[in-house]
């Protein structure tokens, strides 16, 4: 494996903390930007660098991953005002891990690439404790040059390399699908614990057997164990999969696909926005069905 070089780490909410974190503890040189000082600040504790702006972060980053939430940030990072994109060189690389639809992936990754910059489509999946230890999912989706380039730095965030494809967009595309029916499983765990405590069963003893049988999935005993308890403390905001099945659903019509659950998924998620979830884990959808 390739000798550590540093890299630049912009956005240190979950995800990105976790994979700041990584790799860190495996010696690699880390920068890290973020608006919220507080988070970069707990990472200088373990060696990382702080930069203000993402622009400092590629003047001397060998590659930058880029972990904020949505196109429109992904944009304001790379492309705006003492963004990134500015002080890149050609030979970097910019790992985008964003869910964000393929369209826009493929934008900023035509962007990068006029500049000379290897464009690294790698959507991620598996929570902030998978992200820190590094054995989250990883889907990749580059040119051959730019992954073997930066092998050692892809197979150092994850154990669970996907390679999809030579093309920026399909990483998109399969973590949309992906979460998609992340969603579904959520929103179906959640329906069927709270017609459980409708016909006066425990929701509790019901998951115990839905773990052990046909209905398990990992999201729907995740979340539905912490919502019959009654913790709704933030690890995967409410926000994120409501983007996240919205965009699914945009993908699938432009693909000319209209299946029977995504829509009504994506709505209910709409809906606990709505209801002032937002801010919430997404384990608050057990809240708003069980009222339904």
């Amino acid at each position: 494996m390739a000798a550590p070089y540093p890299v630049g780490v912009i956005g240190v909410g979950n995800m990105g903390a976790g994979m700041a974190a990584n790799l860190l503890a495996r010696g690699w040189p880390v920068r890290v930007c973020d608006l919220d000082p507080v988070r970069t600040a707990e990472l200088t504790s373990q060696g990382a660098e702080v930069r203000a702006s993402g622009s400092l972060i590629a003047m001397d980053s060998t590659a930058i991953i880029v972990c904020v939430v949505d196109a429109a940030q992904t944009e304001a990072v790379l492309f705006g005002p003492d963004g990134a994109a500015g002080a890149l060189r050609p030979g970097q690389a910019v790992l985008l891990c964003p869910t964000i639809a393929p369209q826009d992936t493929e934008d900023f990754a035509r962007r990068l690439a006029a500049l000379g910059v290897h464009a690294i489509d790698a959507p991620l999946s598996g929570g902030p404790v998978r992200a820190r230890d590094g054995s989250m999912s990883l889907m990749v989706a580059c040119a051959d040059a730019a992954f073997e380039a930066h092998r050692g730095l892809i197979e150092t965030l994850s154990s669970r390399v996907f390679r999809i494809s030579r093309r920026p967009g399909d990483g998109a595309r399969t973590k949309l699908v992906n979460n998609l029916l992340a969603g579904i499983n959520l929103v179906g765990a959640a329906e069927v614990l709270a017609l459980a405590e409708r016909m006066g069963l425990d929701p509790g003893a019901t998951l115990d057997v839905i773990e052990q049988s046909s209905g398990q999935s990992w999201i729907g005993s995740d979340r539905m164990r912490r919502a019959v308890a009654g913790d709704y403390a933030p690890r995967a905001h409410v926000t994120l999969l409501e983007k996240d099945t919205r965009l699914a659903v945009q993908a699938a019509r432009a693909a000319g696909f209209d299946g029977p659950l995504g829509a009504r998924v994506s709505a209910v998620f709409a809906q606990a926005r709505e209801a002032g979830l937002a801010g919430e884990d997404d384990a608050a959808i057990f809240k708003l069905l069980r009222k339904t």
